[in-house]
């Protein structure tokens, strides 16, 4: 009688990796807070681009400020920046969720969080802005490129883990 040796899931191959169900919850936890964090390191780089007069004004600020206008002038002008950093990182949390969704094939190519987050710009420039109406100034390639380059870090941020493939208990 052939007796059959249970395979340890650190030595299965690519193919059984595929075939097996993969459990959501750690994936979508980690890519929230590395959504998160990709947030955090977008803001410090919208710091430096509108101390240079690249950007007028964030997309997160200019969001709260249309559809939340009069939350937004009633909390004190110091403590304005606060609440768009949290909004900010909470958009950034979701889009993390987001993309842990993805099925791991996706999620584990070297592209796929680059091209996240430009999908994520993109949708912002054609869809969200223009349903929202928000404000656009004139000749804001500059700022679009911008914008568009924080994205593509917001991407690469989320994407990051040193082993992607491995994101949950194989069972």
């Amino acid at each position: 009688m052939t007796q059959t040796v249970p395979t340890r899931p650190d030595l299965r191959t690519d193919a059984e990796l595929q075939r097996q169900p993969e459990p959501r919850p750690r994936p979508v936890r980690r890519a929230a807070a590395r959504g998160a964090i990709a947030s955090m390191a977008m803001s410090g780089i919208r710091q430096f681009t509108t101390a240079l007069g690249l950007v007028a004004k964030t997309p997160p600020e200019s969001v709260i400020e249309r559809t939340a206008p009069r939350m937004f002038h009633q909390i004190p002008v110091e403590r304005r920046p606060a609440l768009v950093e949290a909004v900010h990182w909470t958009y950034g949390a979701a889009g993390g969720a987001v993309f842990g969704l993805l099925p791991r094939a996706v999620r584990r190519r070297k592209w796929a969080g680059p091209v996240y987050g430009l999908l994520i710009w993109a949708a912002f420039e054609t869809a969200i802005a223009p349903t929202l109406g928000l404000p656009r100034r004139k000749g804001t390639a500059v700022e679009r490129v911008t914008l568009m380059a924080d994205h593509l870090l917001y991407g690469t941020v989320v994407a990051a883990s040193p082993w992607p493939h491995r994101d949950g208990p194989q069972t």
